[in-house]
């Protein structure tokens, strides 16, 4: 018997091929989008034989494992998968998302609800930015059981951000360090995907699964502050919530912007334009910060953030530093860390930002999120609602269900009725 004839997606989903360059703001679909679109309409079964030809006998075993949502199959998938460089493993799994292969999440309990920002939040954990940077698979990341997604960073012209390699694993440390630099395809090209699925995100906010859209300036710009309110602008009206990042470390300057001056100024356009938008229903503004701010820094943010009225804070961003715990002979990259040895100077940031907004500012705990545990100890210190992203790396899709879980269970025998009487626990002690 003749063999099949090989997927022409296969070069391109095992990361030997790359889609082509971003030129201009172009709304033309890359090859990869067009493969992904074409395949969303197939029967699942069709889809997974997509995934399955396009990565040989990985494929199979990770599309068996996602469709049937078996925890021991997909710790069977993931060292093969990791056999792929990170950043043609995280296609992979994103055009998977895109395609509604992720197992469908169970519903969630009334003790998981959130109400903050202005919106209803069926449960407190969401996926952080920097996994879907353009919007190409929201509706699919929803399936994962997120209580809220968050796209981007988007940047208002199309960049490719810093050369390859830029993303890392520390497996030894269940982390990653990345300098992808802000790699975007624009707004333009964004607007265009969250404006063709506005009325779905308009029942999953309705179901308690807001949509949050983080702004990024470009790396030429002269004008920060115009990049983010021309992100406000174009992207605002399709969001339920804005995220001004300020922190990320791969951009030149871009963490002087956090200075208590330059906060100001930038925020107070942002805000105005938010203000001025045409839709009945306003984003929230959000800012996202780094964690190696200094005392003096961390009292500068929280007294902009208070003074100006913005609507909460993400905590936090990658960090800079190198803890004297990493074992992997990667941890000299350059770049943002991520993953578990973020998680106590993340939380710690948390509980310090709340102390300093005398919990008036709601707080998104983010970075080293893998465990009920980890979120309740966010949620402890101050935080709302938190994040993950690093923790799908190493533990894959149904990590979310598992940190659902155990955070219901945590927030049961610790005599909590809800997460929203256990935000800030730890500072009525």
């Amino acid at each position: 018997m003749r063999p099949p004839a090989p997927s022409p997606a296969a070069p391109l989903l095992a990361g030997r091929t790359r889609p082509p360059p971003i030129v201009g703001a172009s709304s033309r679909k890359c090859p990869a989008t067009c493969w992904a679109e074409q395949m969303a309409a197939a029967p699942l079964r069709g889809r997974l034989r997509a995934l399955a030809a396009a990565l040989g006998g990985c494929g199979l075993l990770l599309g068996s494992a996602l469709a049937v949502g078996d925890e021991r199959l997909y710790s069977a998938a993931m060292p093969a998968l990791r056999v792929l460089p990170p950043e043609a493993a995280h296609g992979l799994a994103l055009r998977a998302a895109a395609l509604g292969l992720l197992p469908p999440a169970r519903p969630d309990g009334p003790l998981l609800e959130v109400r903050v920002l202005g919106q209803r939040f069926c449960n407190p954990v969401g996926l952080a930015a920097g996994f879907d940077k353009h919007g190409e698979a929201v509706d699919g990341l929803y399936k994962m059981g997120f209580g809220f997604v968050e796209v981007g960073t988007v940047t208002p012209k199309p960049q490719e951000g810093n050369p390859r390699p830029r993303v890392f694993r520390l497996a030894e440390d269940e982390a990653v360090i990345n300098r992808y630099g802000f790699n975007s395809h624009g707004h333009v090209a964004v607007e265009r995907r969250l404006r063709a699925r506005q009325e779905t995100q308009l029942r999953l906010t309705s179901a308690g699964m807001p949509l949050g859209v983080n702004l990024g300036k470009n790396k030429s710009s002269t004008d920060a502050a115009a990049d983010y309110v021309a992100g406000v602008r174009m992207l605002g009206p399709l969001a339920d919530y804005l995220v001004v990042n300020v922190s990320s470390p791969n951009t030149p300057g871009l963490r002087d912007l956090q200075g208590k001056t330059e906060l100001r100024d930038l925020l107070t356009k942002v805000l105005a334009e938010r203000d001025m938008l045409p839709c009945e229903r306003k984003p929230a503004v959000l800012v996202k910060i780094a964690p190696d701010l200094t005392a003096q820094n961390k009292r500068d943010v929280a007294s902009v953030v208070c003074e100006l009225g913005v609507d909460g804070l993400i905590v936090s961003n990658t960090t800079v530093s190198r803890p004297s715990s990493l074992r992997s002979r990667q941890c000299t990259e350059p770049g943002g860390l991520s993953g578990k040895p973020l998680r106590e100077l993340s939380t710690q940031t948390v509980r310090e930002m709340y102390s300093l907004t005398r919990g008036r500012v709601p707080i998104i705990g983010v970075g080293g999120v893998s465990s009920g545990r980890d979120a309740l100890e966010k949620i402890r210190a101050g935080a709302s609602l938190v994040q993950m992203y690093t923790a799908l790396v190493y533990h894959g899709p149904l990590v979310v269900g598992t940190v659902k879980r155990e955070l219901e269970e945590l927030l049961r025998e610790q005599g909590f009725k809800n997460v929203m009487e256990a935000v800030g626990a730890d500072h009525r002690c």
